[in-house]
């Protein structure tokens, strides 16, 4: 079996939810094929802002929250996303014994991503307005001939969610929706660890989702959650054959997630 697993920025900053991933990701390293893929926007936000970079944020009008990313955001996110969060997860997992390679979706082509030349937003007065796309990209294809090169060596890759577009331009990408993209081109379940226990609706957790209930969910959910299902059914509709959406905070939370035991599954209908 292969495995993706997605690590949010919150458990990346936070350094005991991050051993306890990391702790978990290596016993699923030693029975399966594993593909380890961070976020850490916050940390992006951070460092930004001590380089003198303001960062913006846009809604679109289905209600995804995203930053706008122009020429200079995209240099100073491909440059904390590749280099400083992807690093120390790399030296965490080869302390841990785990034969860790970092990557990001610029080397070899491995994410690649059309630029997108027009953003529709919600403006600050609740209006719909179009704006210049910066340097945000939609993936297109994923070269995971590199990523089965490197685990059939016994290597695990750990990838950085930056893609190389058309001209060869930096483009920030989701996360998730890198996550969902690898997933499909594997084959390969996916695991999409954030900071609550599933999807919650009506004040309980989901524990089963199919793929023909995610259109009517995405109405119910808010911006924290919404990216992350509708990259779940882009993961299904790519080839994945699961996808769980859990808590990274608690016990195992890689393996408990995959046993059933906790989190939303999605499964294709």
């Amino acid at each position: 079996m292969t495995v993706v697993v997605k690590v949010g920025g919150d458990l990346v900053k936070d350094e005991r939810a991050l051993d306890n991933v990391l702790g978990d990701f290596k016993g699923v390293v030693s029975k399966d094929r594993a593909v380890l893929v961070h976020g850490g926007g916050d940390i992006v936000t951070e460092i930004a802002t001590k380089l003198g970079k303001e960062q913006v944020f846009i809604t679109s009008p289905e209600g995804f929250r995203s930053r706008y990313t122009d020429r200079e955001t995209a240099e100073i996110y491909s440059m904390v996303m590749s280099g400083d969060i992807n690093k120390k997860l790399v030296t965490h997992l080869q302390r841990l014994g785990v034969k860790a390679i970092g990557i990001s979706g610029l080397d070899g082509g491995l994410l690649r991503a059309e630029r997108k030349k027009r953003l529709v937003i919600i403006d600050e007065r609740g209006r719909k307005r179009a704006i210049d796309g910066g340097y945000t990209g939609r993936i297109v294809s994923v070269e995971s001939s590199i990523l089965d090169m490197l685990m059939n060596s016994g290597y695990t890759p750990v990838v950085a969610p930056v893609a190389l577009g058309d001209e060869y331009e930096i483009l920030n990408v989701d996360g998730d929706r890198a996550a969902a993209h690898i997933a499909g081109a594997l084959k390969a379940t996916l695991v999409l660890l954030t900071d609550v226990e599933g999807v919650i609706l009506d004040g309980r957790v989901l524990r089963l989702v199919k793929q023909h209930e995610v259109e009517g969910l995405l109405k119910k959910l808010g911006p924290g959650m919404i990216t992350k299902v509708y990259a779940a059914n882009e993961a299904l509709s790519l080839g994945a054959p699961r996808v769980v959406i859990s808590s990274g905070l608690k016990d195992h939370p890689i393996t408990s997630a995959l046993s059933g035991e906790v989190g939303t599954s999605f499964m294709a209908s």
